[in-house]
């Protein structure tokens, strides 16, 4: 690698905007700001709900005869 010519990679501050969580990575800058994060984001929570949006799975079941 040359030298003089890469940032320098030290170890940062994240933080979360939505529940304040913050954590360390690994990066060129010094703070980033997230808007959801694995502390808050409904996925990794439990709190992700699988809704039947207008019906579609029963259209789709009608359309191709699937009981």
């Amino acid at each position: 690698m040359k030298k003089g010519i890469h940032p320098e990679y030290q170890v940062m501050k994240a933080v979360c905007t939505s529940c304040g969580n913050e954590f360390e990575l690994g990066s060129t800058e010094k703070e980033i700001r997230v808007d959801t994060c694995s502390n808050c984001h409904p996925f990794y929570t439990g709190k992700q709900r699988f809704t039947n949006v207008d019906g579609r799975v029963e259209k789709f079941n009608k359309k191709y005869g699937i009981k």
